[in-house]
């Protein structure tokens, strides 16, 4: 977890990076970020080739200053390893370390991620800068946490890798024979006799498009492979500092829902998780708060750092506007709420050149104090430090989980069918929006969670039910809870092959139900359904369900088409609880008001009733619940307060009854 025993208050500050500006421009801005309310800077994010000019020579004089001017203005450093990018001489004296991308092109030098995780060279070098890192600052006390590399990605498909997936398959399979089972060579004539013979599932073999793949357990397993080796990357690098600094807490910055990487495998060997949260100014107060809430709960539901976000505008969107005035400052708290102990910026300065020069900073181009953004970033630094360590370490209870699977994530989406429509996290936020725009706290968790704490869980799109995690399921039921599944459930097993005996597979007894057939309605194509009275469209998928003990909570069954009348939506009794199913995909209307519906008979409370387009969300400890009420309206909200609160930001006291929340406005509220 977070080096608690170091901290103040909540963690604030980000990317400072001194080597791309003279000395003199240094010690201003420090000056600056002190005035802001900053306390910590991250250093050494893209060093290394200042770092290790050439193969035998270390050189930390520029950063052994940089570090001593930040101690000596009583900051906090989290010390990343720089191996993010490595320098141009290594790709020339040794070309392994050079990916090979999807098509089978051999990068050069450039950009960044440009280093085959499978490289000996990129190993043996980094863990070795991370090592020499550790040794040369061991004793700086302001060293909070280190930071390995800088968002891990980007796939390789090289003959190192090639190699080493033969390794990790023969580590996991044991048999030729084993493999050509999981995978089903069979079809096709894909028959495997040796191992050299498995070549990487690319545009040069297996795949017709980038998602689209003629074998699925093939290019599932290498997408699983393809973590792991960037996983063993950061767990050599983190090594090396341990080896030095026993005690060092380590962390990399992760970045949300990122697909190529299997971020719940991660969090268990990383000591506290970090990420990058970077929304566009469409995206929804609650799909940011989904992506919260999954860093939140790939730890167990540990609070997180929130290591980057920029205070006023991104680079790489198509149209990149500006955060209007007070949604810094919203989003920042919207983080807190969430989990986070920490809100950190990328970047401290703005740089001038290259393909980050446009991208915002706390200090702008004109390094100016009367700029909007750093009035902004002064402000909410000097809230902060009023706050303090109030909210340290707190927890979010929630009485509902969603679980959320990556080979799921994977799986689906490589499948040839049912639908191209078919994607993940759309299917995943459908519920996580709709309960979140209710206000009801939501953790997410992995299929092998502990559920005993929650009263419903809900897993969408449950494909690809592994080894006997459905035990976990029944389980769940067997003692009063509430499980809801949807559509394309209980399909296949670990392998992507399909489970026999029909669908939904080891859920069926759960369920109550066995689906027949999948009828995939083309875009902007619907059936439609009964509900509580009102009429619903259904959408994407169709499931056709018999009965088998669960009943029908839906009006009519599904109104068009030769299943006109058949189940859309079914519960069971199993034990001494209950297990929904919902046969298709719906509007946001419907998730409400059913999810509404399940949530009051399991006696599952939103955290505040409050007006559309206001957040509520909470977190505890032994001693106190803090509510958070976040406003991303433009206008004024009337808010409903239960009991008498006050105002951690504004030490102001408010009685029951009516509130007023000014748009884009905070209230972080503690009972009286």
């Amino acid at each position: 977890m977070l080096p608690y025993e170091k901290l103040d208050q909540i963690v604030y500050g980000g990317d400072y990076n001194p080597e791309q500006w003279p000395k003199e421009v240094w010690k201003e801005d420090m000056q600056m970020l002190k005035d802001a309310g900053i306390d910590i800077v991250t250093l050494n994010v893209f060093s290394w080739a200042r770092l290790q000019p050439n193969e035998t020579t270390y050189d930390f004089s520029l950063l052994d200053e940089i570090m001593e001017l930040v101690r000596a203005n009583g900051m906090k450093v989290c010390l990343a390893t720089s191996t993010a990018v490595h320098p141009a001489w290594m790709a020339k004296k040794y070309p392994d370390i050079l990916r090979v991308n999807f098509q089978g092109i051999k990068r050069k030098f450039g950009d960044r991620h440009n280093s085959c995780p499978n490289s000996p060279t990129y190993r043996k070098y980094a863990a070795r800068l991370a090592g020499k890192l550790a040794e040369h600052y061991k004793d700086y006390d302001n060293i909070v946490a280190w930071h390995v590399s800088n968002e891990f990605g980007g796939e390789c498909y090289c003959e190192n890798c090639e190699k080493e997936f033969r390794v990790w398959l023969q580590k996991k399979y044991r048999t030729i024979d084993a493999l050509n089972q999981a995978w089903d060579t069979a079809f096709w004539g894909h028959t495997f006799y040796d191992w050299d013979e498995i070549v990487v599932p690319d545009m040069r073999s297996e795949h017709f498009e980038t998602d689209r793949t003629t074998f699925q357990g093939i290019s599932l397993d290498y997408r699983r492979f393809m973590s792991d080796s960037m996983l063993e990357c950061y767990e050599l690098e983190e090594k090396a500092i341990k080896e030095v600094i026993e005690d060092a807490v380590v962390t990399t910055n992760l970045m949300g829902f990122y697909k190529p990487l299997d971020y719940f495998k991660w969090a268990k060997k990383m000591d506290f998780v970090s990420w990058d949260n970077y929304p566009s100014n469409e995206d929804s107060y609650a799909k940011i708060a989904m992506a919260h809430d999954l860093m939140r709960g790939i730890k167990g539901g540990e609070p997180f750092a929130l290591m980057e976000q920029t205070p006023s505008v991104t680079n790489w969107l198509p149209y990149n506007a500006l955060k209007r005035p007070g949604v810094m400052r919203l989003w920042s708290y919207q983080a807190v709420a969430h989990g986070a102990d920490t809100v950190m910026f990328f970047q401290m300065r703005r740089s001038i050149g290259a393909c980050e020069k446009y991208h915002g900073a706390v200090i702008d181009h004109a390094g100016s104090r009367q700029a909007r953004v750093y009035k902004e970033v002064a402000q909410l630094g000097a809230e902060l430090k009023k706050i303090g360590t109030r909210t340290l370490g707190m927890r979010t209870k929630s009485d509902i989980a969603l679980i959320m699977d990556w080979d799921n994530w994977w799986a689906i989406e490589y499948s040839a069918g049912p639908s191209r429509e078919l994607k993940y996290l759309n299917e995943f936020g459908r519920f996580y929006e709709a309960l979140r725009n209710m206000n009801y706290n939501v953790d997410i968790v992995a299929e092998d969670a502990d559920l005993t704490p929650y009263k419903v869980v809900i897993a969408p799109v449950y494909y690809m039910v592994k080894g006997n995690h459905d035990e976990n399921i029944r389980s769940f039921v067997k003692q009063g809870g509430t499980f809801l599944t949807t559509f394309f459930s209980g399909i296949a097993q670990e392998n992507d092959l399909v489970t026999l005996g029909g669908y939904p597979g080891k859920l069926r007894d759960i369920l109550g139900i066995w689906v027949e057939e999948e009828d995939a309605l083309p875009k902007e194509t619907q059936n439609h359904f009964l509900y509580r009275d009102e009429i619903y469209p259904a959408e994407l998928l169709c499931d056709l369900i018999h009965l088998e003990g669960a009943v029908r909570v839906d009006g009519k069954g599904y109104m068009e088409d030769f299943y006109r009348g058949m189940p859309v939506i079914t519960k069971n009794s199993f034990g001494e609880g209950k297990a929904y199913y919902l046969a298709t995909a719906s509007n946001e209307a419907f998730y409400q008001t059913f999810l509404k519906d399940i949530c009051e008979e399991s006696g599952v409370k939103p955290v505040l009733e409050v007006p559309d387009g206001v957040e509520v969300t909470s977190r505890e400890n032994e001693k106190e619940q803090v509510i958070f009420i976040l406003n991303h309206n433009e206008e004024e909200s009337r808010i409903m307060l239960q009991a008498a609160m006050q105002d951690l930001i504004s030490g102001e006291s408010y009685e029951a009854g009516e509130m007023l929340l000014a748009g884009r406005d905070v209230k972080i509220l503690v009972k009286e």
